[in-house]
């Protein structure tokens, strides 16, 4: 593994954590998570523009279109559940469930539907992944934001499926740019039909923009860490983030109930996800 990799994952996972803490510090985070899709597509424009000359003016096959599309109506519906969750409860309830349910979900799909079996790491990584979520969920009563963390979670694992497609039917950065712009224009359209006023593009522009900025860079911060590094190191590492989205909740937001527990359990997800992605 190229030694570069492991600097950008963490700092990748660090943007992913803040800009999930500004979410949901927010009082309308759908809204926000529009704004800041919108802008920082608009924004990275004329730098992709750029790239894309400077590259020899590459394509993407056919095929990249429509998964592209599949994704960034999945992302929609991303954006969605993880607002309504962020809603009804607390960061460090909802973040490593959301986070913590889609490898979960991957194994299932592999024991139910493709006849896989477990080797014993990955037996002891799903045990830590069920006793971790159990952990962050139960001391707080996660309640109603419960179903909408699971189904984040759900969306990740579907949307992540078939971006693993997408990166390889063109340059990562071209389709992740193409994937970006479909999922502002699915976000503006919902707000639009929804009538939310808090997504218009002029409220609070500079925290729109700063979260845009933390998006987008994570995002494509990881998609060239997976172009030059396995996704066996990659996913364990990007999930650090947990830890320091959970540390950040009980200590800043003040999410204080069964909070040993709850960074206890944060810790035994991103276990969990190591040794399922390195079994």
């Amino acid at each position: 593994m190229p030694l570069a990799v492991l600097p950008l994952v963490l700092v990748a996972a660090v943007l992913h954590a803040t800009w999930n803490a500004l979410l949901k510090a927010s009082e309308h985070p759908l809204g926000l998570a529009t704004r800041a899709v919108s802008l920082s597509a608009a924004i990275s424009l004329p730098i992709l523009a750029a790239v894309w000359l400077w590259q020899g003016r590459p394509g993407l096959m056919p095929l990249a279109w429509p998964v592209a599309l599949g994704s960034a109506g999945l992302e929609l519906l991303y954006f969605i559940a993880l607002s309504t969750a962020y809603r009804r409860g607390e960061l460090s309830v909802v973040y490593p469930i959301a986070r913590g349910t889609a490898p979960l979900l991957a194994v299932g799909v592999g024991l139910v539907l493709l006849g896989e079996r477990l080797q014993p790491a990955a037996v002891v990584g799903v045990i830590c992944l069920l006793a971790g979520i159990w952990a962050v969920q139960r001391p707080s009563q996660a309640g109603a934001a419960l179903f909408p963390a699971l189904m984040t979670g759900l969306l990740i694992a579907a949307y992540s499926s078939l971006d693993r497609i997408g990166v390889r039917l063109g340059p990562p950065w071209l389709y992740g740019w193409v994937l970006w712009l479909f999922t502002a224009v699915f976000l503006l359209a919902y707000a639009t039909a929804r009538d939310i006023p808090e997504a218009r593009l002029t409220v609070e522009p500079g925290t729109s923009l700063l979260v845009g900025v933390l998006m987008s860079a994570a995002y494509f911060m990881i998609l060239f860490a997976l172009r030059v590094a396995p996704l066996a190191v990659v996913a364990p590492l990007r999930e650090s983030a947990i830890v320091l989205v959970t540390a950040w909740g009980i200590w800043r937001l003040r999410e204080r109930r069964g909070a040993w527990i709850r960074m206890a359990g944060a810790v035994a997800i991103v276990g969990g996800i190591a040794l399922l992605t390195t079994a």
